[in-house]
């Protein structure tokens, strides 16, 4: 969910999966569908050279965009990292297997029980996935121009802040925010809260300087935008580039998500992606990609074994107990509701 980088062009071994030499003929591969710039580079080679297992990585920017691909099967891939909500509708669908945990003994060992817990509401029993990475979504403000304390959502109605103001393109993230002000859940399928959140999203379009992704973190690094709505891992690396700079989970609630390791019901190297699975557990892989990506780990060794003070004393990346509370995970709610979800929010935007 999460999150999300400007996508790279993918880091494709082969350019074709049918044709991918000899190492693939053998079944000598591993298929990995992933968020775009979601691994250290130096993790995949880590991963060739200890197990001679080939990594074929291709990258999307959105689930919207990924599941379709899964749904056609054209590409078999063995390896998925969707996020919570889609994982839940995958599992729906058919598009997962069960994991093998007995395969998967870093994942045991090293990832904390309460993401597990959290993962619950999305893949009950725990039987299809592995988490990779989590975080929340709040507001990124500049110290300099902000007046107000920030600890509420409705920051992002103050007409003070005209055109100075970024909001999610994104349906679930964009409607999230004022059904939390109304006191709801981020899981709303009451047609009538869902509308009220829709009106305020409108009458709040004027003041808004731009819907956006992947522009959010540059945008705030650059000073173009006073505030905006950003996933806690970009949050940790904006604070990082401009010390301007500060982060809060608004006191009404927010999401929690959790992007986790998942294998495809189609999946051809199974045991391949059990060992990536768990190659991707183990500590030390764990905060080589905590470093290059900077977003929270669930791994429980991470904090201890990272050198960059900035990082581990991170609140954003290592944040306190109550963080925790007063948060929700995104659920499946249906292909309807999807689509209601997607029409509220297309009438925000042409309104």
């Amino acid at each position: 969910m999460k999150k999300i980088f400007a996508i790279l062009l993918t880091l494709i071994i082969c350019l074709n999966f049918s044709g991918c030499g000899d190492e693939a003929d053998e079944g000598n591969v591993v298929y990995v569908y992933s968020w775009g710039d979601y691994l250290d580079p130096q993790t995949l080679e880590m991963f060739e050279e200890e197990t001679g297992i080939k990594v074929v990585i291709d990258e999307f920017d959105t689930n919207e965009n990924m599941y379709p691909r899964i749904v056609e099967g054209a590409i078999h891939y063995d390896v998925i990292c969707p996020s919570d909500y889609m994982i839940q509708k995958m599992i729906a669908n058919n598009l997962l297997q069960p994991l093998d945990f007995e395969k998967l003994p870093n994942a045991k060992k090293y990832i904390g029980e309460k993401f597990f817990q959290q993962s619950e509401t999305f893949d009950p029993g725990n039987h299809y996935s592995v988490p990779y990475c989590w975080g929340t979504v709040g507001i990124m403000y500049d110290t300099t121009k902000i007046e107000e304390p920030v600890d509420s959502w409705t920051v992002l109605w103050n007409e003070k802040y005209k055109n100075e103001i970024l909001m999610q393109d994104s349906s679930r993230d964009a409607l999230m925010i004022p059904l939390k002000i109304l006191g709801r859940s981020i899981n709303e399928t009451d047609e009538l809260y869902l509308t009220q959140a829709r009106d305020m999203l409108i009458k709040q379009k004027p003041l808004v300087q731009a819907y956006v992704v992947d522009e959010a973190k540059d945008k705030l690094i650059s000073g173009e935008a006073a505030m905006g709505v950003v996933f806690s891992g970009e949050a940790l690396q904006i604070m990082l580039e401009n010390e301007n700079m500060d982060f809060a989970v608004p006191k009404e609630g927010t999401n929690f998500w959790i992007d986790s390791w998942v294998i495809a019901r189609d999946a051809e190297n199974i045991d391949n992606a059990h060992k990536f699975i768990d190659f991707m557990c183990r500590p030390d892989i764990a905060v080589i990609n905590f470093d290059y990506l900077g977003y929270s780990t669930p791994n429980t060794e991470v904090q201890e074994l990272e050198e960059d003070e900035d990082y581990k004393n991170s609140t954003v990346a290592f944040p306190e107990p109550e963080v925790y509370e007063n948060q929700e995970t995104y659920k499946y709610l249906g292909n309807k509701m999807d689509r209601y979800y997607n029409r509220l929010w297309m009438q925000v935007k042409v309104d």
